[in-house]
């Protein structure tokens, strides 16, 4: 069969086990790995997900290279009698507010209760059973379906068949399958062809019915096997490795330390703890902020490094990929977890050097940065905004990216991160701006922030005021000199050639106010005119006057933009809100059509509703300021749309996870846990706080 067959093959196997596994209720585009149900493990690189039936599923490939589990399922033998796990017999919790995932399996006859927790490249299941005497323990066995897909590759796999492990491999990633009782049976499972999925009704997996020859069976990803109880504990591991790094015997020893060391809860609980950073016990939210970590933990590679969310539609059927970072959303979580840890002393120092460090590593050498890179080597990733790298003047450029990056150095700089090559990479993305701010003091055509249009945007301008006013207020002692190839660009030294260009872009901005909306537009078309939509991505405009403010003692914002700005916040805030019965929040922009499909109304979005809160925060502390009456009522619309996404919120899923978008009806879609809103969100408890505008218990902990 052609490469390009077996591809189509893989998809619609992937579609139909979706429609077997969920059905199609409250399921809106087929074929997808969603995640807006069931809880994650991980935060040291690998990262499984746990489904709501216990099934475990590797989404990580994209923080280390290696892709590991495409689907394992649990169940339990008594005798020769096998139950799966399911849905409606099972509930899961993570254990003291770390990632460990407990979930408890009951059957007819037996209840099982287990506690998965992923580890550096080792998950580890460890399942305690609850038997009524009428079952002894020596008849009962876990049985678990695993099927790898080393390499990506979901054919052309290898299995090694050992006592007690098994080894699946393709060419360079090999992963093992291990028990700390053994293994009493091995079965190999042959992946369902195009007559098995067009069969009625449609073969399903896993299946010891199939006549399957033995080649076949070892020709596969997927084994099928048994795992003793001893003192009513099975405890079950994969590991993934790199032949080229880790050899078999390594590997095995590593599997058997794993085993001993982990061979309790509490030893469970413990290792998990160490996976995120500890939150103190008088941080406000707590279990917000202690949740928003977490998220971000899960997201991170060891480089520090962060991809967008889980990558839930691997085919990219429905959308363009999550699993990579972005420089645009990497830079501004650095950004908000940068000014939260300032404001409520979280300890993230190892956090920002190693998001400093990559920035500087993957800069390019005309001082910008690309679209998207893998976030396990900073390696260019596919992506479709790199105009940058294809032709200098090409639109296909998302420039705020780099100005969000710059910001972010610049404040990381002078809150003591010191890395190699700093100062040169704020000296060339400085110049970088420079090159695509056009003469009229706003930037060019490039794409915005959301991805889907070509213009000059009012929030691509927003983010160059804010890049340009950091480096003024926080890089007053940077020497363009430290960049030799742009040491001759600038006429005075880099932080006054940046406090002028700051004023240059504060003037520009008032042209694309529009008085008969009593908001920015936003943008100016290529072909001319104004786009007069109002967009949440202006909310941006917030954070860059409250940066540009500081430039001057007594503040640099005139009177006349601050009534502009407010209003522009109100009315934004009041024209992009949406409630139903089961939702409340901000969608994108006026007449957003992505993923609806079939609502007529545009969905809330959680990155939405976040900017709002925080917006209104950083608005409020500005009025505050100038002693405005005004900054009571607007911080109150912050405390609103904070509440939104609040644990418990109507925006925020049970698991504690914000998804990146939410239907009328309350179904939460596409990426989640998305790490943009819990970044904004973590950022907004500490900016009201550090306003007094936030209690302790202000926001209470989700169940």
């Amino acid at each position: 069969m052609c490469r390009r067959c077996l591809t189509t093959v893989m998809r619609l196997r992937d579609v139909l086990a979706d429609f077997e596994r969920t059905g199609t209720a409250d399921r809106r585009f087929p074929g997808e790995r969603r995640t807006t149900s069931g809880r994650f493990t991980g935060g040291d690189g690998r990262l499984v997900h746990v489904g709501s039936a216990g099934a475990l599923r590797d989404f990580g490939s994209p923080l280390t290279g290696r892709h590991g589990l495409a689907w394992a399922q649990f169940g339990v033998a008594v005798d020769d009698d096998v139950t799966w796990f399911d849905d409606d017999h099972t509930e899961s919790r993570y254990v003291e507010g770390v990632p460990l995932v407990e979930t408890t399996h009951h059957t007819d006859r037996l209840a099982v209760r287990r506690y998965d927790l992923t580890i550096g490249d080792t998950h580890l299941t460890r399942a305690v059973l609850d038997a009524p005497a009428a079952v002894a323990a020596d008849r009962v066995s876990l049985v678990v379906y695993a099927a790898f897909a080393p390499d990506g590759r979901e054919e052309r796999i290898g299995q090694l068949r050992f006592d007690d492990v098994v080894e699946v491999y393709h060419a360079d990633e090999h992963d093992f399958l291990a028990s700390a009782t053994g293994l009493t049976a091995i079965r190999g499972q042959r992946p369902l062809d195009p007559a098995d999925l067009l069969a009625d009704p449609t073969a399903v997996l896993p299946s010891d019915d199939r006549e399957t020859w033995r080649d076949e069976q070892q020709l596969s990803g997927e084994v099928l096997v048994d795992i003793p109880f001893e003192d009513g504990v099975a405890t079950v591991a994969t590991l993934l490795t790199d032949q080229r790094e880790t050899d078999r015997e390594t590997a095995r020893n590593r599997l058997d330390t794993r085993f001993d060391e982990l061979d309790s809860v509490e030893a469970l609980v413990a290792a998990a703890g160490e996976t995120v950073p500890s939150v103190p016990e008088d941080v406000p939210a707590r279990a917000a902020v202690t949740a928003d970590l977490t998220v971000l933990s899960l997201l991170s590679a060891p480089t520090g490094l962060r991809m967008a969310g889980p990558d839930f539609d691997p085919h990219y059927l429905h959308s363009g990929g999550y699993g990579y970072t972005w420089f645009r959303d990497d830079a501004e979580i650095a950004g908000f977890l940068l000014a939260a840890d300032e404001q409520l002393e979280l300890g993230l120092d190892d956090w920002h050097t190693r998001s400093a460090q990559m920035y500087v590593t993957t800069q390019l050498p005309d001082g910008s940065w690309p679209h998207r890179v893998w976030p396990h080597s900073g390696a260019l990733a596919p992506g479709w905004a790199n105009g940058r790298i294809e032709a200098t003047d090409s639109p296909d450029y998302q420039a705020d990216q780099t100005a969000s990056v710059v910001a972010f150095l610049t404040r990381a700089r002078d809150a003591g991160v010191d890395v190699d090559g700093l100062d040169a990479a704020i000296v060339r993305g400085l110049a970088s701006l420079d090159e695509s701010l056009a003469v009229d003091g706003r930037p060019v055509v490039c794409q915005n922030a959301w991805e889907d249009a070509i213009g000059r945007f009012t929030h691509t301008a927003a983010t160059f005021l804010e890049a340009y006013s950091a480096v003024a207020v926080h890089a007053t002692d940077l020497e363009a000199s430290v960049a030799a190839d742009v040491a001759n660009r600038f006429e005075a030294a880099p932080a006054t050639h940046a406090r002028e260009r700051a004023k240059t872009v504060y003037r520009a901005i008032d042209d694309l106010w529009v008085p008969g909306r009593g908001a920015y537009a936003v943008s100016e078309a290529p072909g001319g005119g104004f786009d007069e939509r109002l967009d949440a991505a202006t909310l941006a405009l917030v954070s860059a006057h409250r940066a540009y403010d500081r430039l001057k003692v007594g503040g640099a914002v005139d009177d006349d933009r601050l009534d502009r700005l407010t209003g522009h916040v109100e009315t934004v805030v009041d024209g992009l809100t949406r409630e139903t019965d089961a939702i409340r929040g901000l969608v994108r922009y006026e007449g957003d059509t992505w993923r609806r499909d079939g609502q007529n109304a545009s969905k809330v979005w959680t990155v939405s509703t976040a900017w709002g809160a925080h917006a209104c925060g950083e608005l409020a502390a500005l009025l505050a300021d100038r002693g405005d009456p005004r900054s009571s009522d607007v911080a109150d619309r912050a405390r609103d749309l904070l509440a939104c996404i609040a644990p418990r919120g109507p925006l925020c899923a049970p698991t504690g996870y914000l998804p990146e978008q939410y239907f009328d009806d309350g179904t939460p879609d596409s990426a989640t846990p998305l790490g943009w809103p819990h970044a904004i969100r973590l950022a907004t408890v500490g900016l009201l706080y550090a306003s007094d505008r936030i209690t302790v218990d202000e926001l209470t902990a989700s169940g």
